[in-house]
């Protein structure tokens, strides 16, 4: 069931039960390319439509999605990324000890998981990314640490993600790239967008 918040005139924030659901929703709204529908931001439960209010309305836009049939849409696709990953993380011990596997079977498991990004969110240029390695679902450390290095890739609950800048954080933190996740000097700052499919690939360390 879909549920619509009015977000002024410039866009209706569309309500869903889970992430699946949002994914869902966010691919139909791309595919359909509803007139006056200038950008589209999906999180875990939602999608923030945003509208140009001198081609469509809120009331407009609100009918046009809950005619959508999301079920019937794929995900969006955006192409497919390749992140090199040392995997040499913290973390990574522990993570294998929680999920009962060994650390080489960790990494074997994220690097064979196909992953793609669902939202972004808390800094620029982070995606959280959802796989289809079930196993790979460990909780967040309890207690963060007050500085992450740009390039860290870590788990959290059902998700992966890449630190794209130093910054606090609490996820479990299992490998390191020197892919950069936002730059401003690209036509596109973010490397991961929603949509985007994301392979990781073990690298040994330099030097």
């Amino acid at each position: 069931m879909t549920r619509f918040l009015r977000c002024g005139r410039e866009a209706v924030l569309a309500e869903v039960d889970d992430l699946d659901a949002a994914l869902a929703l966010y691919a139909a709204l791309r595919d359909a390319a509803l007139p006056g529908v200038v950008d589209l931001v999906p999180a875990a439960r939602t999608v923030l439509i945003r509208l140009d209010p001198a081609v469509t309305s809120p009331a407009a836009v609100r009918e046009a999605t809950a005619a959508l049939r999301p079920g019937d849409a794929g995900r969006a696709d955006s192409g497919t990324v390749r992140i090199p990953v040392v995997y040499d993380g913290p973390d990574l011990a522990e993570v294998a000890e929680r999920l009962g596997i060994t650390a080489d079977e960790v990494v074997a498991r994220h690097t064979g998981a196909r992953w793609t990004v669902a939202f972004s969110g808390f800094a620029p240029g982070f995606g959280y990314l959802t796989g289809d390695d079930p196993t790979l679902d460990v909780p967040r450390r309890t207690s963060p640490r007050t500085r992450i290095p740009a390039g860290s890739v870590g788990l959290a609950g059902r998700f992966s993600g890449v630190y794209p800048n130093d910054s606090p954080g609490g996820w479990q933190l299992i490998g390191s790239t020197t892919a950069r996740m936002w730059d401003l000097s690209r036509a596109e700052p973010a490397l991961l967008v929603p949509g985007v499919r994301v392979t990781f690939r073990a690298v040994p360390r330099c030097g």
